[in-house]
């Protein structure tokens, strides 16, 4: 079958993507599980970071990456309801693991779920043909090629963005919102939540052309980020309330300024760190105006069919930067890499 190979691991990533035609097809379907013919796959941080190398993770070259998709059931393994097959689905990448018990071990109420994804731990959905559990699955009514590209584009980072948000970060209708780095998928993606509850949104990017992007999909204000203390801005946006939530992906260049931009009570969510993990902080803040930090990945499968009956009935959208054809998958990592998208790269099969 098709699929587009990481042959092996360097950076920059794309020298080394292939597409190949001769790639083995997945087996038949265990119970539980389902085969898929996939109709489009968005691209992520996460391909690159299977190209480049996962930190703590032995993965064997060539492999397929792709952890978002749009994609028909061709086959359900055993005693699954047939009703499946045919239909169009997005799936939850991520795959929870189950704790091993010991016997001295206390509750795990508070223990955050521990996952594998699709795509990273396991060749994943940049391939015509995959594999994944129906219980991660959610149908979507995608017909056309522009709706199988859009559905492709909202699952994980959709997922991310409102695990951290809703679930953990408690966001209330008409709080104000700080979103860093629009243009990236899951800003994109907080974006959609952000304006499906009502609240005022801010958004930071260091070119005005994507500020004036996310001021037509509803942002509120944008404030151009050229290394200053922007939380300033920030703050007289809000009558120097500051805002209840700030959204940031990129880490150690914004994480400051979001302390600073937050109201009392606030909180800091983040589902990563692309300018870095060393971020420098301010405790006396976070004491005093009693602040929430939290950290986030990925999301549960009942979050995702959460996400996904709000994304059928059009209150959720996904933001589509560019197509690509399976044959131009170089191209597509290219864009990835040179980080200029607004919304997300999708390849079409």
């Amino acid at each position: 079958m098709k699929a587009i190979v990481v042959e092996k691991l360097g950076s920059p990533v794309t020298p080394n993507i292939r597409f190949r035609d001769n790639w083995p097809e997945p087996a038949a379907p265990k119970a539980g599980w389902a085969l898929l013919r996939t109709r489009a796959t968005a691209l992520n941080q996460m391909d690159l970071w299977v190209g480049r190398g996962v930190p703590g993770l032995d993965l064997s070259y060539p492999r397929v990456s792709g952890c978002d998709a749009c994609a028909t059931v061709e086959a359900v393994g055993d005693a699954a309801d047939t009703a499946w097959i045919g239909k169009r689905v997005i799936v939850n990448a991520a795959l929870r693991v189950l704790e091993r018990l010991r016997p001295e071990d206390g509750t795990a109420a508070t223990l955050a779920p521990n996952y594998e994804l699709i795509g990273e731990h396991h060749h994943g959905m940049l391939a015509e043909l995959f594999l994944a559990p129906l219980s991660n699955l959610a149908v979507v009514g995608a017909e056309t090629e522009d709706e199988e590209a859009h559905a492709a584009a909202f699952g994980l980072c959709g997922l991310t963005a409102w695990s951290m948000m809703v679930t953990k970060g408690q966001l209330r209708c008409g709080q104000p919102v700080l979103i860093t780095g629009i243009g990236g998928g899951v800003a994109t993606a907080a974006l959609s939540i952000a304006k499906h509850f009502g609240c005022p949104t801010i958004v930071t990017s260091r070119k005005e052309e994507k500020l004036a992007r996310a001021k037509a999909l509803g942002a509120d204000a944008g404030v151009l980020d050229t290394g200053q203390d922007w939380s300033k801005n920030v703050r007289a946006l809000t009558a120097k309330r500051g805002v209840d939530m700030a959204v940031d992906s990129s880490g150690k260049a914004t994480h400051l300024n979001c302390i600073r931009s937050l109201a009392r009570g606030g909180a800091y969510v983040t589902p990563g760190c692309t300018s870095g993990p060393d971020a420098t902080t301010d405790l006396a803040r976070i004491f005093w105006n009693q602040l929430r930090l939290l950290g986030s990945t990925m999301g549960s499968n009942d979050e995702f069919r959460e996400i996904a009956a709000l994304y059928r009935a059009r209150k959720l959208f996904s933001v589509v930067d560019r197509v690509f054809a399976a044959e131009e998958a170089a191209l597509a990592y290219e864009r990835l890499e040179a980080a200029e998208q607004f919304g997300k790269i999708v390849i079409r099969w």
